[in-house]
């Protein structure tokens, strides 16, 4: 007899594919997958070699999260065709899934860089960073727009690049450099979303990449202009010509309970 005719017990099939024999059990009583045998003189069920791949298709389907009603309709029709066609669509649901786990990722590591950032900051300091290129949603405001209406249109942004969750992104606020040379502190045009996994698409901004002057606000909003006006005096003392908007963004909000603690890092790109 050839070795790949020979049958396996249940617990030696269970074992080759590292599951439990209730699984092939069950698997059996549902009519999902049935033994190759069953042993006349005590009922045990038995299984060959070549019922493996089909197994490994069915734990693979669902390892996927495909329901068993879903695996039952495609072994009844088992084709090529047909699981080149399962295959497309929980390839384009996993790459959503791990889209998501490389946002979580980012986010992750962006809160550790802000707080590794809290413990060590110099809340007066003015430095110089390097900035990559990157996408951001933005959406138009006004010195009139009001709370309610600032959340509508991040809520609508949101849903419109299908963001699962707040925490997959960054948010913040953009403000002209010429409104801030002008002395207009409070105007505000555009809140901005950035979203990790965004690829660039039209309509998006995209800030400079390159050199920017970084520094930090804690508390007040009313004394911000104070910092802005300490930051443009930098600016003069070392030549240096800011461009574009600046960008804030909070970075403690999930360590605080007063907003006297908020601190907001100022980010402005430099003309080079």
């Amino acid at each position: 007899m050839n070795k790949k005719d020979k049958l396996l017990t249940i617990g030696q099939f269970a074992a080759m594919h590292g599951i439990n024999k209730k699984t092939l059990m069950w698997y059996d009583e549902i009519g999902l997958f049935k033994p190759a045998s069953i042993n006349p003189e005590n009922g045990y069920r038995c299984y060959n070699y070549y019922q493996s791949p089909i197994l490994e298709t069915i734990l693979l389907l669902r390892e996927l999260d495909v329901s068993i009603q879903e695996i039952h309709d495609f072994m009844k029709n088992r084709s090529a065709a047909s699981l080149k066609s399962l295959m497309e669509d929980k390839i384009a649901d996993l790459n959503l899934r791990i889209a998501h786990l490389q946002a979580v990722r980012t986010t992750l590591c962006t809160h550790h860089r802000n707080m590794s950032t809290l413990l060590t900051m110099d809340l007066s300091e003015i430095s110089i960073v390097e900035r990559k290129e990157r996408s951001l949603v933005t959406v138009d405001i006004h010195r009139e727009t009001s709370f309610e209406e600032k959340v509508e249109l991040i809520t609508a942004e949101t849903e419109k690049y299908q963001l699962g969750r707040l925490h997959d992104a960054s948010y913040g606020s953009m403000i002209p450099v010429s409104s801030l040379l002008a002395g207009n502190f409070d105007d505000y045009s555009k809140l901005f979303i950035e979203i990790p996994f965004l690829t660039y698409q039209k309509g998006l901004h995209i800030p400079p990449n390159g050199k920017y002057l970084r520094a930090f606000h804690k508390g007040d909003w009313d004394k911000l202009p104070r910092r802005y006006e300490e930051i443009f005096a930098f600016a003069r003392k070392h030549n240096l010509k800011l461009h574009d908007f600046s960008y804030e963004m909070g970075i403690n909000e999930n360590v605080i309970d007063r907003i006297e603690d908020y601190i907001v890092q100022i980010e402005i790109p430099i003309d080079e």
